[in-house]
């Protein structure tokens, strides 16, 4: 079992220069949200989310909570569990691997050694990237224990990246709004003018215990 001694592999240096234009989604500048924490109203009839089977982070009820907050083209779209540590194994090429294939929206579940909750949603399949990719859609969540979502601020773009030794969401003055290892056992998790999220872990640097990645794939006709 390996300990809890943190270390960092390479963090990528000066990450918004590599920002390439073909990557960036310049329509989204349109879809401007508010910065902060976005306490979305409840919707009177929320459809229940399809998972195709139970999750090993989140409950019944973090779940349904959760579903309130993704992109209506994504509502009543089933929820399939595409990764998981457990079964998969502690390794991002793995996860690569197993999004080949699938381009819908994701949602990136986490607990760590402290029993914290907390995640994103993608709004394209996590890959490897030359540069940040994905558009305003993209969010990071925590459960402390309440639900807090953090949406797109408008102040960049820098929403996912991925390369072999690790995977970044959301980024601002060399901070990055959740990092993953490239063993995905280690992570942080940084206010960034991305989200202009907070910490979403109990503390800035933690070791995961459990990682899910869903795709809220289109129903089959």
């Amino acid at each position: 079992m390996r300990g809890l001694r943190w270390r960092y592999t390479r963090l990528p240096s000066q990450m918004e220069d590599t920002v390439s234009g073909e990557e960036g989604e310049e329509e989204e500048e349109e879809e401007e949200a508010a910065p902060g924490p976005a306490p979305a109203p409840a919707p009177e009839d929320p459809v229940e989310p399809q998972l195709t089977e139970a999750s090993q982070v989140l409950g019944a009820s973090e779940i349904r909570q959760l579903s309130l907050h993704l992109p209506p083209r994504v509502t009543g779209h089933p929820w399939s569990l595409v990764f998981c540590t457990s079964r998969d194994g502690f390794s991002l090429r793995s996860l690569y691997r197993q999004m080949e294939g699938h381009s819908g929206p994701v949602l990136l579940l986490l607990r760590d050694q402290d029993g914290q909750m907390f995640g994103a949603f993608s709004s394209a399949a996590i890959r490897l990237s030359k540069g940040f990719y994905g558009t305003g859609e993209t969010f990071l969540f925590s459960f402390s224990p309440q639900l807090k979502v953090f949406k797109w601020t408008g102040s960049n773009s820098f929403f996912v990246k991925g390369d072999l030794d690790s995977l970044m969401m959301g980024s601002g003055s060399g901070q990055f709004g959740l990092w993953l290892d490239g063993d995905l056992y280690h992570g942080g998790s940084h206010p960034c003018a991305t989200f202009n999220n907070e910490v979403l872990a109990r503390h800035e640097q933690f070791c995961i215990k459990e990682l899910e990645a869903w795709v809220l794939s289109s129903p089959c006709r």
